[in-house]
């Protein structure tokens, strides 16, 4: 905690306040106006990113009693706030960062700082493994390595820490400068060097010399020698005189020569030599994969120059387990909703499981299911105060707790709660149909073995899963977003089950983000978001006459396309008890020739709508572009972009209130900048499909189809695979029968080759006709085993693939997916 005169002199801000504040304390600083836990003593810092600006929570935040805040500039609303102090600076996340780089100055104690391309966040999670049990360690939480995570890191130490372990993440030049100030590591570990973020640098060397900046004060830079890079620059950037280096690798004379490394089924035996000791040895490492062996490595060499034995890092290696990053949202029973956050139990991790618990608003009751917090080194009833006020705070209900410490502590819990010895016994001993229509919140450490409570609590279905990653989702959406101008609003398209990827879930993290409308096709759609506690404004694109007493009761926008239409929506206006106008959008034909209004018809328009102004108001005017993803049709879409301005400017103009116009799609936001008039509408780019050749190497994969394999037979050379004996096989093949069909959405003429999926990293063709629940893929060449995964599409074989293969578009195929394939949602 520190004095806020203090904060203000280190920054040598200016101050706004109306009340003293040399006895005013900042305990906690707040990023994220979502995510206020308590008003004392904290600072918010208002933030100004290219897609929000944090200024604009300020009132709100005041209102929840916050009074400290850090800022940019001043708004003349602030005046009002009279007992707020403001602190003024140039630049809010330059200050955030100074301040922590100062609070960092306060300790004493190891602090290892780890970059590179990839298994930076593995990396620091088995550290904490192996050593949590020998001192109190404070961490990056998941993967908190950008320029905000890093301070919001680092921010977290405290004085009864005696080991800090952070991660560091750069995507373009002069990052990592900023960075090493703030974690000021004294033990360095570089993972590797990849391609990861090649676009923002001029070559290997540059992306590596950028990494090594971290590492300038270091005692020692542990890393793999093999990467040659990594060497040549640790020696070129002249480090090598004053870091010493402990070194591992294949070749030449590192610290640790890697003599064999031998894989089993389940494990992986590393023969190695240390350049001080002449003898061989073997350690055991408990996977099999590359990645995880080179990280498991990263640890031993770790741990080695701290100077623990061969066999306290054997022991402690042979205990790692696998890191779960996703947290993931999947349907439960009796109309639950399972959140899968159960691969550690730390606070930290806890308080982020809670936020995103507290984002779901479709259900009103929280239920978690908590296991003992293990690794913590503090006094047990602190703790576990601490995690009792935390569940409050979030508006928790029902807390059941697993293990002996929770269970010791029960006396901290003032709300309904259970406890048991270990996870079986609550599944022996509780009745299930007692959970009903809530969210429950699995928060277990790994040796709790929560996977059994999972999956007792998961709806049963088969096998085959669409994971769709909401990180990517909000990425992209980001990502055109920075394309905007300022003002410019975005709806983004959720109609047809949000393209095949669910419903009120991606409705419901992108009103989290802050989108500022949302548009359906039909108003059964709209009505499930509503009832899901959907409050943004909501665009029907095809409203039926049926349907507008529906429409006005749950406050949609219906678009109006002809004038039988708007004739129905009056007759239901005036049957209505409703006496709030209600907004509607105005469709103009300008050459789609679908659906609109055409010029001719303006005037009448005009009079009619002229005529309801008591009953209605235009909230759009807007069209349809027909090919503004194909160049060669450019002229084309320009006279449709003039045709919309020519009608709307006609409209306006015949009223006194301000109406919102938009023509523009997903391709449009890339390729039409100037028509953006007020506000573009996101589609099937929001789901990682890029519709111009300007967004290919932008977008991040969101769905993920996948399945596994059910059976394996061996068809002899002759023999027919599926209906109508359509294939023949060449030869003795093995082959795989996976869980998806034309009734999951896998089209019938993907079968006999046309289609393939990836087994194990291979690609593998669909033999036969496709089934209605099922279809074959031909194994040969392939090492694969019931149980094992199958992507039909996702990061590694995009749909794009599956849609050339099919002579379509993405948009069928995704939003064909049935609904009978159970959607996981996950964050990392």
């Amino acid at each position: 905690m520190y004095k806020l005169s203090q904060i203000a002199q280190l920054l040598k801000a200016e101050i706004v306040s109306n009340c003293p504040i040399d006895e005013m304390m900042v305990n906690d600083v707040l990023l994220d106006s979502r995510k206020l836990l308590s008003s004392e003593d904290t600072m918010f810092i208002a933030l100004i990113t290219h897609r929000n600006d944090g200024h604009k929570y300020i009132l709100e935040l005041y209102q929840k009693k916050v009074n400290i805040f850090l800022i940019s500039k001043f708004e003349p609303e602030f005046s009002e706030l009279k007992d707020a102090v403001f602190i003024i600076v140039h630049n809010t996340l330059d200050a955030f960062q100074r301040i922590v780089s100062w609070h960092r100055g306060h300790f004493n104690i190891p602090v290892i700082g780890i970059s590179g391309s990839n298994g930076k966040t593995i990396v620091k999670e088995w550290l904490f493994q192996m050593l949590y049990s020998d001192k109190r360690i404070v961490r990056s939480p998941k993967s908190y390595n950008s320029q905000i995570g890093v301070p919001l890191s680092v921010w977290q130490m405290s004085k009864n820490d005696e080991l800090a372990i952070f991660e560091a993440g750069i995507s373009e030049q002069n990052e990592m400068d900023r960075l090493q100030k703030i974690i000021k590591p004294t033990i360095g570990i570089f993972t590797n060097i990849g391609t990861a973020h090649d676009e923002n640098f001029i070559n290997i060397n540059q992306k590596t010399g950028e990494k090594l900046k971290l590492f300038t004060s270091v005692d020692v830079l542990i890393y793999c020698s093999d990467y040659t890079n990594i060497t040549e620059r640790f020696v070129a950037s002249g480090l090598q005189q004053t870091v010493k280096s402990y070194t591992w690798g294949h070749k030449n004379e590192p610290n640790l020569l890697i003599k064999s490394i031998v894989k089993s089924q389940n494990s992986t035996t590393v023969t190695a030599k240390e350049s001080i000791n002449e003898l061989p040895f073997e350690i055991i490492i408990p996977f099999i994969d590359d990645a995880s062996i080179e990280n498991a490595i990263q640890c031993w060499c770790t741990l080695r120059y701290l100077n623990y034995s061969i066999q306290v890092i054997q022991e402690r290696l042979l205990l790692l387990s696998s890191i779960g990053m996703r947290l993931e949202m999947k349907d439960g029973i009796n109309g639950c909703s399972i959140i899968d956050d159960s691969y550690n139990s730390d606070v930290n991790s806890l308080r982020i499981a809670l936020d995103f618990m507290q984002h779901q608003k479709h259900l009103y009751k929280y239920t978690i299911i908590l296991s003992d917090i293990l690794q913590s080194g503090r006094d047990e009833k602190e703790l576990y105060r601490e995690i009792a006020e935390l569940l409050k705070i979030k508006k928790v209900s029902k807390l059941i707790g697993i293990g002996n410490a929770i269970t010791r502590n029960r006396a901290c819990f003032n709300m309904e709660s259970t406890f048991f010895p270990t996870a079986n016994d609550f599944i022996q001993g509780s009745d299930f149909s007692n959970f009903n229509n809530e969210i429950i919140l699995l928060k277990g450490a790994r040796i709790f073995h929560f996977e059994k409570i999972s999956k007792a609590l998961q709806q049963k279905s088969h096998e085959t899963v669409l994971e769709v990653n909401l990180n990517a989702l909000i990425n992209n959406v980001n990502y055109y977003k920075s394309k905007l101008n300022p003002g410019v609003k975005l709806m983004a398209m959720v109609k047809a089950f949000s393209y095949g990827s669910g419903g009120f879930e991606i409705a419901n993290v992108l009103q989290f983000h802050h989108l500022d409308y949302l548009a359906v096709a039909y108003v059964d759609e709209g009505v499930e978001l509503r009832k899901a506690s959907i409050t943004l404004p909501i665009l029907v694109m095809h409203p039926e006459p049926n349907s507008f007493e529906s429409i006005i009761r749950y406050n949609l926008e219906p678009e109006i396309s002809n004038f039988r239409m708007l004739e129905m929506l009056e007759i239901a206006l005036m049957e209505s008890d409703n006496v709030a106008p209600i907004g509607i959008h105005l469709k103009i034909d300008t050459g789609m020739h679908r659906l609109g209004f055409d010029n001719d018809d303006l005037k009448m328009l005009i009079g009619r709508l002229q005529g309801l102004q008591d009953h209605l108001f235009i909230r759009s005017v807007f069209s349809h572009l027909a090919a503004a993803e194909d160049p060669s049709e450019d002229d084309f879409t320009r006279k449709q972009i003039s045709r919309l301005t020519e009608i709307a400017d006609e409209i306006q103009q015949s009223f006194h209130y301000p109406i919102l116009k938009h023509i523009l799609n997903t391709s449009g936001i890339s390729r039409f900048s100037e028509a953006q008039f007020d506000l573009v509408r996101l589609g099937i780019g929001m789901y990682g499909v890029p519709t111009c050749t300007a967004d290919e190497n932008y977008l991040e994969n969101v769905c993920t189809l996948c399945t596994s394999i059910s059976q394996i037979k061996t068809i002899s050379q002759g023999d027919t695979v599926g209906y109508n004996r359509r294939w023949i096989a060449p030869k003795d093949t093995p082959i795989g029968i996976i869980p998806i069909g034309y009734a999951d959405g896998l089209h019938r003429a993907y079968g006999n080759g046309v289609g393939k999926v990836l087994v194990n990293g291979q690609l593998v063709p669909i033999v036969g006709v496709v089934c209605m629940d099922m279809c074959m893929i031909d194994l040969t060449d392939v090492e694969a085993n019931v149980g094992d995964k199958v992507v039909v599409f996702g990061d590694e074989y995009p749909i794009k693939n599956m849609s050339l293969a099919l002579n379509t578009i993405s948009y069928e195929i995704l939003s064909g997916i049935s609904r009978r394939v159970k959607r996981v949602y996950y964050q990392e």
